[in-house]
């Protein structure tokens, strides 16, 4: 009795190639994050341990908290907290304005359109532009002191001090909070309302109740991203301002590129304050969307 013998079915697991172009499609950002985002920020906290011949100290951490730094530290802090704080604040009502107010669609799509490119303005061209807008002979103010006889900078205003650079932030801090907070105006659900006015509460009580309550997280967490996007900006306050304003991205310029501070090892400690304080802040900017995004579904 012959037997027909059967080929052994290939139990060997096939290469499933659509995985393999998806991981090679990320491929690309993946190696360009590790060369310029996590080797670097590597180096830098491993420097911040080290003296210049390398070896391990603690001094340069300690140094972080001499008068000098610690008032660096302070100043970007209130200038982030104000930009992000005044960005947020206008912010919320424009994208309110243009989202649930009664303005033309037209009007939406260039606001959107004008804040994607505004967020993005920032550095060297942005101190130009409010130097020749209100610099000590900027258009505005001499429009001020020529057709109003009124002298801007005989208030005392200075536009390279920590108001004028708070103002300057909040030009690139009102467009990010629109762009981030429109979808979640958008994610409103209009039953939310509509239940409301059934049970008689009025529009304050509306949002004071149910509205303020849900975009709370989103809010919140909003404003400590424009607060991290502000205390790491260094190209337009070093343009604007150049050394007359101390703030923590100037000093560490001047600690690892500078002729006179020329401290590498201390520019790393600082610049790893820096990280600490801007990830907490992201990290709890990611919590509280998750939190959002849970009570918008």
């Amino acid at each position: 009795m012959s037997t027909v013998s059967t080929p052994m079915a290939n139990t060997a697991p096939m290469i499933n190639k659509d995985r393999v172009i998806d991981w090679l499609g990320i491929l690309p950002f993946t190696i360009f994050a590790l060369l310029f985002l996590i080797v670097p920020t590597l180096y830098l906290v491993a420097g911040a341990f080290l003296t210049p011949e390398g070896d391990f100290t603690l001094k340069n951490i300690g140094d972080l908290f001499t008068p000098s730094i610690m008032g660096a530290y302070w100043i970007s802090i209130r200038v982030s907290v104000a930009s992000a704080v005044g960005g947020a604040v206008i912010g919320f009502f424009l994208a309110w304005a243009i989202v649930l107010g009664g303005l033309p669609s037209w009007v939406r799509s260039s606001l959107l359109t004008f804040s994607g490119v505004a967020s993005n303005f920032a550095g060297v061209p942005l101190a130009f532009a409010f130097l020749a807008t209100l610099g000590r002979t900027g258009l505005v103010t001499l429009f001020l002191r020529d057709w109003f006889g009124f002298n801007l900078y005989g208030t005392g205003f200075n536009l390279l001090s920590f108001f004028g650079l708070t103002i300057t932030y909040i030009y690139f801090q009102i467009p990010l909070m629109v762009l981030i907070l429109t979808p979640a105006l958008d994610g409103m659900k209009k039953e939310w309302r509509e239940a409301a006015e059934i049970l008689g509460a009025t529009n304050r009580q509306y949002w004071t109740m149910v509205a303020l309550p849900i975009l709370w997280p989103s809010l919140l967490g909003t404003t400590l991203l424009l607060f991290a996007n502000a205390f790491g900006a260094i190209a337009t306050a070093y343009a604007l301002t150049g050394s007359s304003l101390n703030i923590v991205p100037i000093l560490l310029y001047a600690q690892i590129r500078g002729d006179v501070l020329h401290n590498a090892n201390l520019g790393y400690a600082i610049a790893l304050g820096m990280i600490v304080i801007t990830g907490v802040s992201n990290v709890l900017y990611l919590m509280l969307r998750m939190r959002a995004e849970r009570w918008q579904k």
